[in-house]
């Protein structure tokens, strides 16, 4: 009566154990591209309403949406590399000569519970010596601005519409 339960145990085991091999072997969780793509929208309704409030309160900047901390960031190790490969910045604004004056993260119902993952990233950017925005709407002008003269940024001007 023993030997057929740990018969069985060793082949549950057994069984297992191929499962999770087979799948390391063919890759994550054993999923292969399918090639369905689709097209959507760069920026969110609310990330347009961002860029387009950031770009009125800067006139005189250049604000560039959906920037990969790959262009911000360099490294000579992976390890640190695989800290910010695959993030993205919402929003970076720069000098004409493309300084870079802030990164600026417009933050969504996305973000709760990853408050922690946020700092941590924010943490990676202002190491490297930039100054990081993060809201959790849309600011009007006044306030982005103020937001700006806090950080001790360059003088922004509203664009009179």
């Amino acid at each position: 009566m023993k030997f057929p339960l740990t018969l069985i145990a060793l082949c549950a085991i057994a069984f297992v154990a191929i499962l999770i091999l087979g799948r390391a072997a063919t890759g994550r969780k054993g999923r292969k591209a399918t090639g369905n793509a689709w097209k959507r929208p760069p920026l969110t309704e609310r990330e347009q309403a961002m860029y387009f409030r950031l770009s009125q309160a800067m006139p005189d900047s250049v604000v560039l949406a959906q920037v990969a901390f790959s262009a911000l960031l360099d490294t000579k190790d992976r390890p640190t590399r695989a800290t910010f490969n695959r993030k993205m910045a919402d929003f970076v604004v720069c000098s004409k000569a493309f300084e870079v004056i802030a990164v600026v993260e417009l933050d969504d119902a996305s973000h709760r519970g990853r408050e922690s993952q946020d700092a941590k990233r924010a943490a990676l950017l202002t190491a490297a010596g930039y100054k990081v925005m993060r809201f959790k709407s849309v600011p009007d002008t006044a306030p982005l601005l103020e937001a700006f003269a806090r950080l001790g940024l360059p003088a922004a001007r509203a664009q009179k519409i």
